[in-house]
C-alpha cells in the first residue's frame, strides 16, 4: 500500500513538473502577444488619435496587462513631470523594470525597444514606421515560436510521465 501510495505520488510529480514546462514554454508567447498588442494599440493612438507618444502611454495603459499598464503610466507620468529624460529613456527603464521575471530573451526585449531609438522623430509617420517594424519582428518570433513549442509542450508533458513511470519500476 505504502509502495502504491509513494508511486502515485512520483508519477504526479514527474507529470506535474512536465505541464510546468509546458507553461514555461508557453509564457514566452504569451509576454509577446501582449508586447505586441501594447505597439499596436501605442501605434494606433499616434496614427488615428494623432497624439504624441507619452500621451498614448497614458492612454494605452488602461488596456494594457497588468505589469505592462503600469510601466506604461509611469512613462506617461514622468514625462508630465518632466523629469530631465527622453521619451525613449524613460519608456526603456521603465520597461526593463517590467521585464524583471518574465520569459524573455534579450532579443525579445531589443525588437520590442527598438522603436524608442527612433522615436525622437517629430514626424509622426517615421514613429509609425519605427513602430511597425518592431510589431513585425515580434509576429515573426512568436509564430516561429508557436511552430516549434507545439511540438516541445507535447514533449515536455510525454517526458515528465514517462520519467515518472521510469522512476517507479526503478524503485519498485
Amino acid at each position: 500500500m505504502l509502495k502504491l501510495l509513494g508511486s502515485c505520488m512520483i508519477l504526479t510529480g514527474c507529470f506535474g513538473m512536465g505541464l510546468w514546462y509546458r507553461a514555461q514554454f508557453n509564457g514566452r508567447i504569451r509576454t509577446l502577444r501582449a508586447l505586441r498588442e501594447i505597439l499596436e494599440l501605442l501605434s494606433g493612438e499616434v496614427r488615428y488619435g494623432r497624439s504624441t507618444l507619452p500621451e498614448c502611454c497614458s492612454l494605452v495603459a488602461k488596456k494594457a496587462q497588468p505589469p505592462f499598464g503600469g510601466a506604461l503610466e509611469r512613462v506617461g507620468q514622468n514625462m508630465r513631470d518632466n523629469i530631465g529624460l527622453s521619451f525613449g529613456e524613460t519608456f526603456q527603464k521603465e520597461f526593463e523594470e517590467a521585464f524583471e521575471g518574465m520569459h524573455l530573451k534579450d532579443e525579445d526585449r531589443e525588437a520590442f525597444l527598438q522603436f524608442t531609438r527612433q522615436a525622437c522623430h517629430a514626424d509622426g509617420l517615421m514613429q509609425l514606421r519605427a513602430m511597425e517594424q518592431s510589431i513585425e519582428l515580434l509576429r515573426r518570433t512568436e509564430e516561429a515560436l508557436e511552430k516549434e513549442n507545439a511540438e516541445k509542450c507535447r514533449m515536455a508533458v510525454g517526458l515528465g510521465a514517462m520519467s515518472g513511470i521510469l522512476l517507479i519500476l526503478i524503485l519498485w
